[in-house]
């Protein structure tokens, strides 16, 4: 999918939701779990409730290669179930040196075929130079994380030589700039964690036209408005992910609705906060 096919989906839709699809074998539910195909089951019905409402869909890969064979297959099968009006990501953040980096991104570009794909960029541009060779595909490329951990490094300041003060430069400031000048926006995207919501207007003036995405709404207390008022860009610039607030919304047989419910939750606010900003005018309600 090309940046211009994405901007096109969100206008559509008046949604800029990814679904997450974090799917944790222990907490499927239980009329579920006697199903040898328990998680593509899951999987399916949470698409085809969530569609609608949302324009993208990640999957965590960690929840599936921690299942062996079969969760490969579960992965592969679960993409083959998410239309293709929808942007897929894989939340694989691999990186590594090039040729296997190249791997990589073969597996999560042809023979998984997703859209996107997760990077960490510590070990430099050659690192991510591979994915950055497909054509009508996306690299993100980790920039602010949610975590607590995130401070150990990507919140350091930096020194111009060890003999100087800090420069009041951040880690991750430098590695947004960067890593921006690898690609382009059709390339080219980073993922901002939503409960640092404030810092994404700072982030905002290294890298305006690049898309974000956006984790940390839902169970971690992002907020949407937030998130919104800072990071939007004049193409709205967004995906915000939400996982297991949608797909374990409810444990019942009635799953898949329930998940449809927040689903839509989330891309009624999303519209009104799009007609906002299509109409310049200011937020309903002022941040505290």
């Amino acid at each position: 999918m090309t940046r211009l096919e994405l901007i096109e989906q969100i206008q559509l839709k008046q949604s800029y939701l990814c679904v997450g699809l974090d799917t944790d074998i222990t907490k499927l539910p239980k009329h579920l779990q006697s199903s040898p195909n328990a998680v593509v089951d899951f999987n399916k019905a949470i698409i085809d409730a969530t569609k609608p409402y949302c324009v993208s869909y990640k999957i965590n890969t960690a929840f599936y290669e921690s299942q062996g064979l079969k969760g490969w297959e579960a992965m592969q099968e679960t993409l083959a179930c998410i239309p293709k009006t929808h942007f897929t990501i894989a939340d694989a953040k691999r990186g590594d040196i090039g040729n296997t980096s190249a791997q990589y991104a073969k597996t999560f570009f042809e023979v998984i075929p997703f859209d996107a794909i997760t990077v960490a960029p510590y070990m430099g541009e050659d690192s991510i130079r591979p994915f950055l060779e497909y054509k009508n595909k996306f690299t993100i490329v980790l920039g602010l994380t949610s975590n607590i951990g995130s401070s150990d490094f990507q919140q350091l300041l930096l020194r111009n030589n060890p003999t100087e003060e800090n420069s009041g430069r951040r880690l991750y400031e430098q590695v947004l700039e960067k890593t921006a000048t690898w690609g382009t926006p059709d390339q080219l995207m980073f993922v901002v964690g939503a409960t640092r919501a404030a810092d994404l207007e700072n982030i905002r003036k290294i890298i305006p036209e690049h898309f974000l995405l956006v984790p940390g709404v839902g169970f971690q207390g992002g907020s949407l408005e937030e998130v919104t008022r800072y990071g939007a860009n004049t193409e709205i610039g967004l995906l915000v992910n939400a996982s297991r607030a949608i797909i374990f919304a409810g444990g019942g047989e009635d799953f898949a609705s329930e998940a449809a419910i927040i689903a839509q939750q989330y891309q009624v606010e999303m519209m009104g906060y799009l007609q906002q900003l299509k109409s310049s005018q200011p937020f309903k309600n002022e941040l505290k």
